[in-house]
């Protein structure tokens, strides 16, 4: 069974595979939503691009790819957008509302990682 690791929380998690990061994240009282997002949300359909976590690089195999529809509105989404400009990373920007875990591995997440506007590559 895959385990996942909410870094932020301290908080290792053994589920079953197939299980959406986001489901398991608010079953167990882990909050994914950053501020006002806590309560105007899209119920999980990855159209408010909220719910975004970063994924360790190496666990990345036992998440499934990203959906077209998932890489659509990274991209276009505002928030999401912007996000993505300052991350170091951003294939491993995933909305946890659309990733599903599979395999036997851990898989370690950010949740709500940081948003930097004023970062040094953000305005260059």
């Amino acid at each position: 069974m895959p385990t996942i690791k909410f870094t932020r929380e301290k908080k290792t998690i053994e589920v079953e595979s197939g299980q959406k990061i986001r489901n398991v994240a608010l079953k167990e009282g882990i909050e994914v939503y950053p501020w006002l997002h806590r309560v105007l949300h899209c119920p999980g359909l990855g159209m408010c691009t909220s719910c975004r976590v970063r994924i360790k690089k190496e666990d990345n195999a036992h998440c499934t790819k990203p959906s077209l529809w998932e890489r659509l509105n990274m991209l276009l989404n505002p928030l999401s957008f912007f996000a993505r400009l300052d991350c170091d990373d951003p294939e491993n920007l995933r909305l946890s509302c659309q990733t599903r875990v599979h395999g036997e591995g851990e898989v370690e997440v950010e949740t709500q990682p940081e948003f930097n506007w004023h970062g040094e590559s953000f305005w260059s």
